[in-house]
């Protein structure tokens, strides 16, 4: 998953890599837009962009990096089967934070 968001770095303009709950992520900043959690590429999108993306990727869920039942209302994991289209998603996520 590192390499990946290297590459999702490289595309980005101002984004450096980072940590997150100790995952790879991506930052702007101070501001994480997206990490990396069990295969899935995670995206802080907004509560409101969430609820219209769901429908569209089977399988994506709240992001709970706890695993307790604790999801974060902002962020999206994105499973692998949508590769193609990380790297919008994380645009995407970058337009939030910034």
């Amino acid at each position: 998953m590192k390499e990946e968001l290297a590459v999702l770095a490289e595309s980005l303009e101002g984004v450096e890599p980072g940590q997150l709950f100790g995952k790879p992520s991506l930052k702007v900043g101070k501001a994480h837009f997206v990490c990396g959690f069990q295969q899935c590429l995670v995206v802080k999108v907004g509560k409101e962009a969430i609820e219209e993306m769901l429908p569209d990727f089977e399988g994506a869920v709240l992001f709970d990096p706890s695993g307790k039942g604790r999801p974060m209302k902002d962020w999206l994991q994105i499973p692998e089967t949508y590769k193609e289209q990380w790297p919008s998603l994380a645009l995407q996520a970058l337009d939030f934070v910034k």
